[in-house]
């Protein structure tokens, strides 16, 4: 890994959840960058930001139950020169403490990384209260805020170390348990706002993010076994800024596009892939696979994404549907500019 010195491989990936891995690397970048604190509300063993505070305890500070006053003081704390790595559960950084993440961090630029875990259905016995399902939506608003959902451990390993390599504020959205292992190695070529293409395809593009990208994988393997579909696989893992170069590649190569993603589908990977199209004046086949407008269930995390459709079955029928849709798709895209 560049610049972080870890001492963890690709096989601790498989007894380390997201959150370990990202206390793990936080916790060896504090070695060689005196200027990282770490902030947390009273969650730091749940966040895995206490490893960096068991390291570090006189740069880790513990503001209780009160996200809005530790965001007002990470602000602070990046003004006066540091790096505030500030963690909490996504529903509480993206909706309790909104206005301050808002007005004290982004509307001042400021360097503070945000690493929001529990994001999506995987809290799924923490109920509506603390489902993070519109966090992406929310924080992709925020005028200079960069939004990062990696797809696994090892990507959050490689987006905690993009984070002090990109200035200003960053929301790092993670999940809470064993999320299903994409990458096979550590090394690969990962940058802030440049998707990855984790499968070629021509007949059909599936753009997932965070934890659906593994079942995005799978459903391609099984759709090209079973129906002889050519199906290309992106890893959105940055919403904001968007790869646009990958999605109009994508739309003019498949013609044929869908997003998943474990979020509510309006406002975000869903919506941004959508804006890119609207606004090239180009058509496809086009859907959204997300969570609906609705507030979810208690229950697994892995039975809540089948009820919604957003594992490796609900995507194989999602793209049997789509691919079943009638549209003109001629060369000739002048008449539909």
């Amino acid at each position: 890994m560049p610049e972080s010195g870890l001492t963890w491989t690709v096989y601790d990936a498989d007894k380390m959840t997201q959150r370990e891995i990202y206390g793990a690397v936080l916790a060896d970048l504090g070695d060689k960058h005196p200027e990282i604190v770490g902030l947390s509300a009273d969650l730091a063993k749940s966040t895995k930001i206490g490893t960096f505070g068991d390291k570090f305890p006189d740069r880790f500070f513990n503001f209780g139950i009160a996200e809005q006053n530790m965001f007002a003081v990470a602000a602070g704390l990046a003004k006066a020169g540091l790096t505030p790595f500030v963690s909490t559960f996504s529903a509480f950084a993206s909706m309790r403490a909104c206005e301050f993440v808002r007005t004290d961090v982004c509307y001042q630029n400021l360097n503070v990384k945000i690493i929001a875990t529990h994001g999506g259905t995987s809290f799924g016995s923490g109920g509506a209260t603390h489902h993070a399902t519109e966090d992406l939506s929310i924080v992709r608003a925020f005028p200079n805020m960069k939004l990062v959902v990696p797809a696994d451990a090892i990507e959050t390993a490689h987006a905690v170390i993009a984070c002090m390599r990109t200035p200003g504020p960053v929301y790092v959205r993670i999940g809470r348990g064993f999320e299903p292992r994409v990458y096979e190695k550590t090394e690969y070529d990962f940058e802030i706002g440049r998707a990855v293409e984790m499968k070629p395809g021509r007949d059909i593009t599936v753009i997932a993010t965070g934890v659906t990208v593994f079942h995005a994988v799978q459903a391609a393997k099984i759709l090209e076994a079973d129906d002889k579909l050519s199906v290309r696989v992106i890893n959105m893992h940055t919403i904001k800024p968007i790869d646009r170069d990958a999605i109009m590649k994508a739309l003019t190569e498949t013609r044929r596009i869908i997003t998943v993603e474990d979020h509510n589908y309006i406002g975000g990977l869903g919506a941004a892939v959508a804006e890119v199209i609207a606004e090239s004046g180009k058509g496809c086949a086009f859907q959204r696979v997300g969570i609906p407008d609705c507030f979810i269930s208690h229950g697994y995390p892995e039975d809540l994404m089948n009820l919604y459709g957003i594992d490796t079955d609900g995507i194989v029928a999602k793209v049997r549907d789509v691919m079943g849709r009638e549209f003109e798709t001629d060369e000739d895209w002048e008449d539909e500019v």
